[in-house]
């Protein structure tokens, strides 16, 4: 019988799904339905029935509470400042029912590609939306050409997609390289910062950046591990050095292992916050943003910005109040609006939002 095998350096073009163990997949590259979610629509609204994030995809938070507030008005301008999945953007688009036109920003040059070929196939192209890889920091370069801005969101939280992602090392859950980076082609990743910081830098940036009641010992605990000359490459090694330093603490040990199990994890999502916060120079890009925000606005112009943690809401709260007594703002919320409950027992990664507004005088 003739070789029915192809020669040598020929490829036939196909290209075999990758096997998984069981009878559901489990690693996030193994989900080849999730991740095709406009050939496996059906798989992908069972997984959101039942209160997760399909693999690879977001599921946009407050998305009606956030178009009751801007009450986008067909020919308007608007900016949606953090792209993601484009879900907010699609929603907004939509408002204009194709007049006016739309500016979306990301740094992520992974995502924001796959979020543009996407929107473009449901039919909203450079016509009606401009997509521009930039930090919303630069706000300012953007608003010369495109603005000034009728509406305006951002969402300060990590899209799915990049926190399911074990290659781009946000998640302590699974085994990565400790990146962090949402761009990850620029910059230190974690791994190296924390090889460039001292342990007085490294307690301070977990307390400022993420709350964490065990600072100090975690952050003695790595760098320990550091002067010993083991370096920290991976998601799995900081996660196994935060959990072996606080399984020690008397006052949790104390506790019953449920409780345990709670308190540590806890700490693992602060302190990679705490690291991704500090990789990203997200607070100096927040009050960057913040500063430049009313000059790009147009008079009347309204702005909706999603919060994931307290460091975040109080620097909107403390801008948002500073430009009301200036007269800048005419109006801003008095206090922080939060998805429904429904919402959160759909989608579990909105458990934690709060969203401010304001409105230009």
């Amino acid at each position: 019988m003739e070789n029915q095998n192809p020669p040598e350096g020929h490829s036939t073009g196909h290209k075999r799904r990758v096997r998984y163990k069981g009878t559901h997949p489990r690693k996030f590259e193994e989900k080849y339905k999730e991740l095709q979610p406009e050939k496996y629509a059906d798989t992908v609204a069972k997984v959101i029935r039942k209160g997760s994030t399909p693999a690879g995809t977001h599921i946009s938070i407050m998305v009606k509470e956030i178009l009751d507030f801007l009450q986008i008005q067909p020919g308007q301008k608007g900016l949606d400042a953090t792209l993601g999945y484009g879900g907010h953007t699609k929603a907004m688009l939509q408002c204009l029912e194709g007049r006016g036109h739309m500016v979306a920003l990301d740094i992520d040059p992974i995502e924001s590609g796959k979020t543009k070929e996407r929107l473009e196939n449901q039919g909203f192209g450079e016509g009606i939306l401009t997509i521009k890889l930039l930090n919303f920091a630069n706000i300012d370069e953007v608003a010369k050409t495109h603005g000034p801005f009728d509406f305006m969101l951002a969402d300060l939280g990590v899209s799915s997609m990049q926190i399911d992602n074990p290659n781009r090392g946000f998640s302590y859950k699974v085994e990565g390289p400790l990146d962090l980076r949402l761009n990850p082609e620029k910059g230190e990743s974690a791994s190296e910062r924390l090889h460039h910081v001292t342990e007085e830098e490294l307690e301070g940036m977990l307390w400022e950046n993420a709350d964490e009641p065990y600072a100090s010992e975690i952050a003695r605990a790595v760098m320990t591990q550091i002067r010993r000359g083991n370096k920290l490459a991976s998601t799995t090694s900081l996660r196994e050095i935060i959990e072996h330093t606080l399984s020690e603490i008397p006052e949790i040990k104390k506790l019953s292992l449920e409780k345990q199990k709670e308190t540590i994890k806890k700490s693992c999502q602060r302190t990679f916050q705490a690291i991704r916060i500090d990789v990203n120079s997200e607070f100096e890009v927040l009050e960057t943003f913040l500063e430049k925000l009313p000059e790009v606005l147009a008079s009347g112009g309204r702005v909706a910005i999603l919060t994931f943690h307290s460091g975040e809401d109080r620097l909107v709260k403390k801008s948002f109040k500073r430009f009301q007594r200036e007269g800048v703002y005419r109006e801003i919320s008095t206090d922080v609006i939060r998805p429904s409950k429904e919402e959160c027992l759909q989608n579990g990664r909105a458990r934690s939002t709060k969203m401010r507004w304001a409105v230009k005088a």
